[in-house]
């Protein structure tokens, strides 16, 4: 997926909001990635940070399909189109955030109350908490810290009175990070 049509579907598709929560995609997806700025995350995981719930807005549905009953995959969908554009390090933290949820409610029991309405409904779609087989894999695998770190900012991102100062100043934002991102994750070529 090429930046160019990441920012369209953000354009297109960014004012969906949360089921709930009183913030929209963009918004959503703005804070995720300053609050990974802020915490002295890597350019690839702020991108991811941003980045983790496009899949939302490339399933096509509209509003918050958890409300009936749909698990729409995101994880899966954005980490797919992510992977050849900017690597593995901003696709995985993606594919993983969900497993990080399902993680930190089973092994954290008091995380699921700081879930919002949203995450809760859709934990019981993602397959609930892991057992403990499953959140023995997951924390031995090699993006498990980056996914949890994720997993952090995408709770705490989610306030409605916290907005970038407009829909294009956040999109050029974004598209200045996928730019960095992408240089980074480019192979390098002899001379």
């Amino acid at each position: 997926m090429s930046p160019e049509t990441i920012l369209a579907l953000f354009r297109e598709r960014g004012a969906l909001a949360y089921e709930g929560e009183g913030i929209t995609q963009l918004q959503h997806a703005f804070q995720c990635g300053h609050l990974a700025a802020a915490a002295g995350a890597t350019p690839a995981l702020q991108l991811a940070a941003w980045l983790h719930d496009v899949g939302h807005l490339m399933s096509g549905l509209d509003g918050s399909p958890t409300t009936r009953g749909i698990d729409d995959a995101h994880e899966h969908l954005a980490a797919r189109a992510l992977r050849l554009t900017f690597g593995d390090a901003v696709a995985e933290p993606v594919a993983l955030h969900v497993q990080a949820k399902r993680y930190l409610v089973a092994t954290h029991p008091p995380y699921q109350a700081q879930l919002s309405p949203d995450s809760r409904r859709s934990l019981a779609l993602q397959g609930g908490p892991m057992d403990g087989d499953e959140a023995l894999a997951f924390r031995g695998g090699r993006f498990a810290e980056d996914a949890l770190r994720l997993r952090a900012w995408d709770e705490r991102g989610k306030r409605p009175d916290w907005k970038p100062d407009s829909d294009d100043a956040a999109l050029a934002e974004l598209a200045e990070l996928m730019s960095r991102v992408q240089a980074q994750a480019a192979p390098l070529t002899q001379p």
